[in-house]
């Protein structure tokens, strides 16, 4: 870009940068047969208007392919793990035991494939060996399957409350993205051709974003109105975010300060510059694949989560951030996991739990699960501070307002340093900055001079919000 080299230093990015080519390729070779598909249901009279469940052989035909292409011969691993959870959803069909059994296999299972490389068949018997041999373009199949356990979880959750009658009722009128979840299905749509379709949903096999079993299958049931218009303003946004994280890569080379720790000499404020710059690469990082399958599953007439709702650098509240970093796990994570432990019953002992689940699911390492237990940590002040001065009692104080962008000024810094720990430069690398802040006067007045600029900067964020409520938006983070 402009004759600049790029910083191509980090590991996912220049794997989605170098494949998206490839992914391009994939997506249109998936919308074309499925338009094709759907043209020659509908002159053998097979299709439906009101229905795009006959796309279901397509998409468990065209999902199988992509998998032996994607994984070679371990695909049949991962099909074997399918039918396994599907077995565990069929025959405890509703039993107590059905999210104990769910949960252990897939924790088991998740731990397994991530502790042995995914198995080799040489490690099963050697004369399995010669199985090893087609890989296919993605052989490491459990660095993504992560995000299919959430899927096998929420299909057997979704099934066993179906069994057990619990949900909103179906009104047979349109549903919001709210209630789709909610709703369970008549049994027999828990098929094991409607399992495959959703767990290997192409657009959002690899990445996600992560939908239920309930909305996936309510959307093909009742196919949801995606105009063109709407789409092309996805693309779009889409190239606005790629160009945005392309020029931050040809211009600031900030990951590649971190990974070779070139940081170390740094004055404070360079250094914070570097973590924030590289906090900011992480989230356009995580942005563009996610709104690229998004696109993608878009065109394909499904509407999943947007995973990120707001920037990185526009947030206050830790609460609200992580409802819009990663919206979709976050909305998984409240189903699955927060609600049935006790919600607000049990906050304080639901949020540890949900953190070191969230930690481990990210990498079974040290960093991660002192990331987790630290943003645990740091949530805690913001719940005691809602419970102590309400906005219902307090909010039409002249200094409610002040209070909570001094508590928001806190959260913020606060946040920064658990994900620069978790994924920028770890432990070790936060003592270091925290001792080049503290220990020296240049570095205090740095930080009082940022402080007063998060202050301001979130009194902004609140007028933007009330903005969005003065016009109906309510997004909650």
């Amino acid at each position: 870009m402009f004759g600049r080299r790029v910083d191509n230093s980090d590991n996912q990015y220049r794997s989605f940068r170098s494949g998206l080519p490839s992914l391009v390729l994939l997506a249109s070779a998936f919308l074309g047969l499925r338009y094709l598909y759907t043209l020659i249901a509908r002159q053998a009279r097979y299709a439906s208007d009101t229905s795009n469940l006959f796309q279901v052989p397509f998409l468990v035909t065209f999902s199988i392919a992509m998998l032996f292409g994607l994984h070679g011969l371990s695909a049949l691993k991962v099909l074997f793990i399918l039918a396994l959870n599907y077995g565990i959803a069929k025959v405890s069909a509703g039993h107590k035991a059905t999210p104990v059994l769910t949960w252990v296999f897939n924790g088991l299972v998740l731990f397994a494939i991530d502790r042995n490389s995914g198995f080799s068949y040489s490690s099963l018997h050697p004369y399995l060996s010669t199985l090893d041999a087609w890989k296919g373009v993605y052989p490491r199949w459990w660095i993504s399957f992560n995000i299919t356990m959430l899927r096998l979880i929420s299909f057997n959750m979704d099934y066993y409350w179906a069994c057990r009658r619990i949900g909103l009722p179906d009104t047979g009128t349109a549903m919001l993205d709210k209630q789709r979840p909610r709703v369970p299905h008549s049994l027999e749509f828990y098929s094991f051709a409607n399992y495959l379709a959703y767990v290997l949903y192409p657009p959002l096999y690899i990445a996600g974003p992560i939908m239920t079993f309930n909305d996936f299958t309510w959307q093909l049931r009742r196919p949801l109105s995606i105009s063109p218009r709407s789409n092309l303003g996805y693309l779009a946004r889409f190239t606005a975010c790629i160009l945005t994280l392309e020029t931050v890569l040809h211009f600031m080379y900030v990951v590649a300060i971190k990974d070779t720790k070139a940081w170390i000499g740094y004055s404070a404020a360079e250094l914070c510059m570097v973590g924030f710059w590289n906090l900011i690469v992480v989230w356009l990082k995580l942005l563009v694949p996610w709104r690229f399958f998004r696109l993608w599953a878009l065109l394909g007439g499904v509407d999943p989560p947007e995973n990120m709702v707001r920037c990185m650098a526009n947030n206050y509240s830790t609460l609200g951030f992580w409802r819009a970093w990663h919206r979709s796990y976050n909305l998984w994570i409240t189903r699955y996991i927060y609600i049935p432990l006790g919600g607000t019953r049990n906050r304080g002992y639901t949020v540890v739990l949900v953190f070191t689940f969230v930690a481990l699911w990210h990498d079974l390492s040290f960093r991660l699960l002192a990331w987790g237990w630290l943003v645990s940590l740091f949530i805690m002040p913001e719940i005691a501070a809602r419970y102590l001065v309400p906005a219902s009692k307090y909010g039409d104080r002249w200094w409610f307002r002040h209070v909570g962008a001094l508590g928001a000024v806190f959260n913020g810094l606060m946040m920064m340093a658990a994900n620069l720990i978790g994924f920028v430069v770890g432990t070790d690398g936060m003592k270091y900055i925290i001792h080049q802040v503290f220990d020296t006067w240049q570095g205090i007045r740095f930080l009082l001079f940022s402080c007063v600029c998060i202050f301001v900067a979130i009194q902004v964020m609140f007028e933007y919000r009330e903005e969005e409520e003065r016009q109906g938006i309510a997004r909650r983070c």
